[in-house]
């Protein structure tokens, strides 16, 4: 198994340790209802150095990333990021990514921790353009301040002005003394806050000033379990639950950063789903009835008959119903339509309802 360059850490602060995508990471500290709570309300830190980072250069760079992704890097200036995803040639997804434009010429790609060789060989494979790549995984690491009072705890530790950098935009700057950091206004929480890139030798620094710098407004480390409540509340895909090599973009609700003025890997197969529709599509869902979903639970309807399945489901904290994300086949997964979730042979009804929950 790998480990971050915090792992240590970690240990030392009591965190509960599993393996995720072949690395040692920490699951939780002080329990996962209140590491949600602190990001929902005030501020949590979190050890994310298991993604993949790769540069991506030189003539080339821009056409290689517009031909292996779905969204429009052309629409992409100096200091902007965007969320896009990897389709594979059956139209399904290699995996889901953020693009950021360093430079002309010049982008960096953070992608899931589990694809990081699979991604690679993907991209690489198309790379008839002449780009420079260089997987920059195992010498970076990443942290994510993430929380209303994030900005705020993250200013006392640059000079950088972050109340100028707008969601999905970033710039390269000074944190706690340590230079050419790259500080990113994402995050995959949705309340708000920073992911910082530097090298594996200042994480510890870096993590030290930040849970200082956040004393006073509350702030907590935090684990893999919480930010994955977060982001099922705000509706976000989870790569290996909610999309993977078998689901496309269109079924996936993941329209919005599928741009058809450009040439693609399986444009035309998205583009037939566009205009004719599709057979199943990820639907958010809230339990009517006392239960937890979980993944792969089958949904059923009013006759017991099969017609989707869980794709991530959980207890919210913050709406105290269960909750989540499932495929659900067609006519069931229009707004408003009442499914049920089998949770231990028991058929729980629930409704098709817009995320984000919260």
């Amino acid at each position: 198994m790998k480990k971050t360059a915090l792992y240590d850490k970690h240990v030392s602060l009591g965190a509960k340790i599993v393996p995720f995508a072949g690395f040692e990471m920490p699951v939780q500290y002080s329990g996962v209802t209140e590491e949600h709570f602190a990001v929902r309300e005030k501020a949590g830190l979190f050890d994310v150095s298991h993604m993949g980072q790769f540069f991506i250069e030189g003539a080339g760079s821009k056409e290689l990333l517009q031909y292996v992704t779905t969204n429009n890097v052309d629409a992409l200036e100096n200091g902007k990021a965007q969320y896009s995803c990897l389709p594979n040639e059956n139209g399904g997804i290699v995996d889901d990514l953020i693009v950021y434009k360093m430079e002309d010429e010049k982008y960096f790609v953070v992608v899931n921790a589990s694809n990081i060789e699979k991604d690679w060989d993907h991209i690489s494979k198309y790379n008839t353009f002449g780009a420079k790549m260089t997987n920059a995984s195992d010498d970076m690491s990443l942290l994510a301040v993430q929380g209303p009072k994030a900005t705020e705890i993250l200013q006392k530790l640059t000079e950088t002005n972050l109340s100028v950098i707008p969601y999905y935009n970033f710039t390269v700057g000074s944190v706690a003394g340590v230079n050419d950091v790259i500080i990113s206004n994402t995050g995959y929480t949705g309340s708000g806050g920073f992911e910082i890139y530097f090298k594996n030798e200042d994480a510890v620094k870096l993590w030290d000033a930040i849970i200082e710098a956040g004393q006073e407004e509350g702030i907590i480390p935090c684990g893999l379990a919480a930010r994955d409540t977060l982001r099922l509340e705000k509706g976000f895909c989870l790569y290996g639950n909610d999309i993977d090599d078998t689901t496309s973009p269109i079924e996936a609700g993941l329209g919005w950063i599928t741009k058809f003025d450009k040439d693609f890997v399986s444009k035309e197969t998205f583009a037939k789903q566009k205009e004719e529709g599709v057979t199943r599509k990820l639907v958010g869902f809230e339990l009517t009835d006392k239960g937890v979903p979980r993944h792969d639970y089958p949904i059923v309807d009013a006759e017991g008959n099969v017609i989707g399945k869980v794709t991530s489901g959980t207890q919210s904290p913050m709406k105290k119903v269960g909750l989540g994300l499932a495929y659900v086949d067609k006519p069931h997964f229009k707004l408003g339509s009442e499914i049920f979730v089998q949770v231990r042979n028991k058929n729980i009804p629930a409704k098709v309802v817009k995320a984000p929950f919260v």
